[in-house]
């Protein structure tokens, strides 16, 4: 495990690796709760009755790439898209996003999310893979720029290995995060992943299924990742750490544990991308050398920016307004 967290934000290249694709957000008025019957549920066929639907630009790596850049790192995507991608690449373009190491592939369509979200932010998705089929032939070998860090966001499960066993090879630092790929690896695949990343990622559903697969404890996961950070929603985040790991910056003594407050939201609008929006913020901090309390709470805050706007990539905000907002949530000074 590369334990090197002193990384130089001007000379930093972050590759982020993950889906492109579009997002079709709809919600429904009610509960799915309401029309799901539980002596049923071997044989489901619903339909629900939609009062809002937007196609908006997203995927992992798209929308942690967004993030970043609003925090003032420049990402480089490493990613796959289709035929139709001629919108969303105009878009990065007129951010500044590069996508020098995007490919696109002319034969089929770019990835596509159709997500249903009920009146309690529950949600039921399909993702169609399009393009995103094709990550696998991509390489870090062939980024050009220095790397200081990749994220290894979900996208295909071959895809997902080779990148993990090129950060391995080429000794460079990477944020874990296999989400909804968890039941597609094996142990040993999760194990090799897990065992090598300077951050593991997941909310408390898929930490909980990692460990049951891999059959390690809390404690033993954290002698491999080092880092263990769990989403919770609404209800914040935990940051779990194996102090004899240095260097870590740390505060509040050397417990092995945090909890991290949710920011609060002006309303809650939609909460489909938080969670990749709180990678950013977390990493936005880490490569910056923050101690991993400050980590935490820019990733809460940049969530919430996400949750009060319909779509992934629909907020927007300066550096100064998010340290603004920073303060206001947690009474601390931050700058960016």
């Amino acid at each position: 495990m590369n334990k090197n967290t002193d990384i130089s934000l001007s000379s930093l290249s972050i590759v982020v690796t993950g889906s492109l694709g579009y997002d079709y957000i709809m919600d429904f008025p009610g509960l799915f709760a309401d029309r799901i019957m539980p002596d049923k549920i071997h044989k489901i066929s619903l339909s629900f009755l939609v009062d809002k639907l937007t196609k908006n630009f997203g995927g992992t790596a798209g929308n942690i790439a967004y993030n970043l850049k609003l925090l003032g790192v420049n990402p480089l995507t490493l990613a796959s898209a289709g035929n139709d991608f001629a919108p969303y690449r105009k878009y990065l373009q007129q951010l500044n996003i590069s996508t020098n190491y995007i490919k696109e592939v002319t034969d089929v369509t770019t990835g596509s999310y159709f997500v249903v979200t009920d009146q309690e932010d529950n949600q039921i998705g399909a993702f169609y893979t399009g393009a995103v089929n094709f990550d696998e032939k991509l390489s870090l070998t062939n980024i050009r720029d220095t790397v200081s860090f990749v994220v290894v966001a979900p996208t295909t499960p071959a895809a997902m290995k080779k990148f993990v066993g090129e950060c391995q090879k080429l000794k460079l630092p990477y944020l874990y995060d296999p989400a909804f790929q968890i039941d597609n690896f094996s142990k040993e695949e999760l194990m090799t992943g897990v065992s090598h990343a300077a951050i593991l990622i997941g909310n408390d559903y898929e930490i909980d299924l990692i460990q049951q697969k891999t059959g390690l404890t809390k404690k033993q996961l954290l002698n491999k990742a080092g880092i263990v950070v769990t989403t919770l929603g609404s209800k914040g985040s935990l940051i779990e750490y194996n102090p004899t790991l240095p260097p870590l910056k740390l505060r509040g003594g050397e417990e092995g544990l945090l909890t991290i407050q949710s920011a609060k939201p002006k309303n809650t609008s939609d909460p489909t991308g938080a969670g990749d929006a709180y990678r950013a913020g977390f990493l936005a901090g880490f490569l910056r050398n923050f101690d991993l309390h400050t980590c935490g709470q820019m990733g809460a805050v940049a969530a919430v920016y996400t949750v009060e706007k319909y779509g992934t990539q629909t907020h927007m905000y300066t550096v100064k307004d998010f340290c603004k907002r920073y303060v206001q949530n947690f009474g601390e000074k931050l700058v960016l």
